[in-house]
């Protein structure tokens, strides 16, 4: 089949806003993809190489899981082969194991249609569901082996990180020395007998972030890119969004301080493996103590560290696929890496789910739903490390759930027809949240009213969706208040709601509060969360951000703008440089970016914003900026000559 033929197979509905007709499903063109992976492989076993020694420039020396075709008996097929690359901190023992679990006989099936039958939603329980069915979407064959795409004519290799698992040196996170290890593996890889000299790089996470690092530097051999929940701006995405860090990354440095002390049993060089773990035994967890404890760590900060980390992604020229979700640790990034890729439409594609980090892929496959993540995979790299016409290129290019609505495919994210508009915040009782500390009314026009809202730290929002975005997802399996529910958490918040809509209107794109506030200590967070209300009063998280008042100061250069000159994406240096001194009991103005986002809100619901003053675990102020919130009451003011006001990206008429 033709490219040409593949195109109307792919896109046979149209999705709302796109301005043309596109299937997130993939269509026909899809059910082919699907059916490679379901036919009879090409090679029946695969021949597992473990511990393979790849030397690196400095001495260090990495070990990797070399995965190869295989006939009958097992032995490896002669013959060179498209290869990809997947660089992990996470320990290859863990990742071997998880594929293990999934190829032994009776059990691995067994946990596959586990995985595709369970389904516990519409009941108290449907969290459960959110992170059981991640195998039947396919990310568990993209966290572990694709042993798929193996058996049809690719080598995979998994490497440990430098000082993880079991190599040695000691563990770069993210930095120049590991960026360049990953080159010289590209390098090591494309010498070796069964590569053809193609390579692609996949992976989640961390091996995402790596890949897209490896892509911007433009290695030969590297050919394309398929990264899942890759991040962009680490500093602002989770390490310190808004000036707040969070739980997570303490939780996750320890977990890989764990991982790499389990060495594979083998040909190792303990003396020298041994050395090197002494040498950094909990690899920045005693810098990242010292500055959550007391500053003193400038990594608190946007410093130059970070310009290291954060991969430049104008300069990726391999095809790139992305997957992100919205309430991923890391929001709004796989979007926003989209969009600045300087690739042709099909070149890049963008699909978003309404997941965590922890569960990617969820539903995958499903009527209505794209194709599963190995299949969507297979696809790509068929197309571009073995050249198929498979149409791959004509999916997308961007697939989204809409939170609240359906799969749609668009041409572009944000929507273009999506219009910023302000929805200003009243003192008018709403009469739709008598369960906050205060119940205001968001509308399309100022009303005049005055009011002063105030409220006082709490911990009710760990009861809350951001909770369970931090965790990765683990909480989901809690339900309630942890995944669609936000009345719990609204409890210690201010609310202002829109009256109904009278229509299905779409939101799409990045959001800015603009508030007049007065604090009552050298420093305050502001967390905010916007919510969809349903006609039962539910109140289901769309996206939040927060800022710590300090940290206020606006890069205009850096910052987007809707047409009539408001900010739609404020952007915060979170420099040391640019803090602000709080003048307390004194109005000042913020403007707090939202996590981007698309969502349906649909005829008789509402829209809702909810302003706390602490959102832990989510967002954890630096001990010393704890401090200096002395456990104060902040204040909201509304005041007709400087209005307080959402903007927002609509794309219909909702009647409010």
């Amino acid at each position: 089949m033709t490219a040409a033929q593949l195109r109307p197979l792919l896109r046979p509905g149209r999705a709302p806003g796109s301005g043309s007709e596109r299937d997130p499903s993939g269509g026909t063109a899809a059910q082919r993809w699907r059916a490679l992976i379901d036919e009879h492989p090409l090679h029946p076993k695969i021949a597992i190489s473990k511990n393979v020694r790849i030397p690196m420039s400095d001495g260090a020396v990495l070990r990797a899981y070399v995965f190869r075709p295989a006939d009958a008996s097992g032995r490896a097929v002669h013959a060179e082969f498209p290869t990809v690359l997947n660089i992990t901190p996470y320990n290859k023992l863990l990742i071997k194991g998880i594929d293990s679990v999934l190829d032994t006989p009776v059990l691995g099936p067994l946990i596959r249609k586990f995985s595709a039958s369970f389904d516990l939603r519409g009941t108290p329980f449907d969290g459960i569901t959110e992170m059981t069915r991640v195998v039947a979407g396919g990310a568990a064959d993209l966290m572990s082996v694709n042993r798929h795409l193996v058996r049809s004519g690719y080598v995979q290799i998994i490497v440990d990180v430098r000082g993880t698992g079991s190599s040695t040196g000691t563990w770069d996170v993210l930095g120049t020395r590991e960026q360049l290890d990953s080159l010289e593996i590209i390098e090591w890889a494309r010498a070796q007998r069964w590569c053809n000299g193609r390579i692609g790089m996949a992976g989640i996470s961390y091996s995402a972030i790596n890949a897209l690092q490896s892509a911007s530097k433009r290695p030969a051999g590297l050919e394309a890119v398929f990264a899942v929940e890759g991040s962009v701006d680490i500093v602002r995405e989770i390490f310190a969004t808004g000036g707040a860090p969070s739980l997570f990354i303490p939780l996750w440095l320890t977990a890989v301080n764990a991982l790499k002390w389990v060495p594979s049993l083998g040909d190792l060089e303990y003396s020298r493996w041994l050395r090197d773990r002494l040498r950094s035994p909990a690899t920045d967890l005693l810098d990242l103590a010292r500055g959550f404890i007391t500053g003193g760590d400038p990594r608190i900060y946007d410093v130059d560290y970070y310009d290291t980390i954060n991969a430049t992604i104008e300069e990726i020229t391999a095809p790139t696929f992305l997957y992100g979700c919205w309430h991923d640790i890391f929001g709004g990034s796989a979007p926003d890496i989209y969009n600045r890729l300087s690739l042709p439409r099909g070149d890049k594609q963008l699909l978003v789910g309404d997941g965590y980090h922890g569960n990617p892929g969820i539903g995958f496959g499903e009527p209505g739903f794209p194709p599963r993540l190995d299949v969507l995979e297979r696809a790509w790299f068929d197309k571009w490390l073995r050249d198929e016409d498979n149409g791959i290129e004509h999916y997308g290019p961007v697939t989204l759930r809409q939170q609240g609505g359906q799969w749609t495919a668009h041409g572009r994210f944000p929507a273009p027809q999506a219009q910023p508009t302000r929805l200003y915040l009243s003192a008018a009782t709403s009469g739709t949240a008598s369960h906050a500390v205060d119940d205001g009314s968001l509308g399309t026009s100022p009303d005049g009213t005055r009011g002063e809202f105030t409220v006082r730290p709490s911990l009710w929002s760990v009861i809350s969706r951001d909770t369970t975005q931090v965790l990765a997802g683990i909480p989901a399996i809690l339900g309630g208040g942890f995944t669609y529910d936000n009345r719990t958490a609204e409890r210690g918040a201010l609310t202002f709601t829109t009256p109904v809509a009278h229509s299905d209107t779409v939101i799409s794109g990045p959001m800015n509060l603009h508030l007049r506030v007065v604090c009552h200590a050298p420093e305050a967070l502001w967390a905010i969360m916007l919510c969809d209300v349903d006609p039962h009063g539910r109140s289901t998280v769309l996206t939040n951000g927060a800022l710590l008042t300090t940290r206020r100061a606006v890069d205009d250069e850096l910052s987007l703008y809707a047409p009539n000159g408001d900010y739609t994406r404020p952007h915060h240096p979170l420099t040391s440089a640019t803090l602000l001194p709080v003048p307390i009991g004194r109005p000042l103005t913020l403007d707090i970016d939202l996590l981007t986002t698309e969502a349906m809100i649909a005829a008789g619901h509402r829209l809702r914003v909810d302003v706390f003053p602490t959102d832990a675990p989510r967002f954890m102020p630096i001990l010393p900026d704890l401090l200096r919130t002395r456990g104060r009451r902040q204040d909201l003011i509304l005041d007709p000559e400087h209005p307080s006001f959402l903007v927002v990206p609509l794309l219909g008429e909702p009647g409010w």
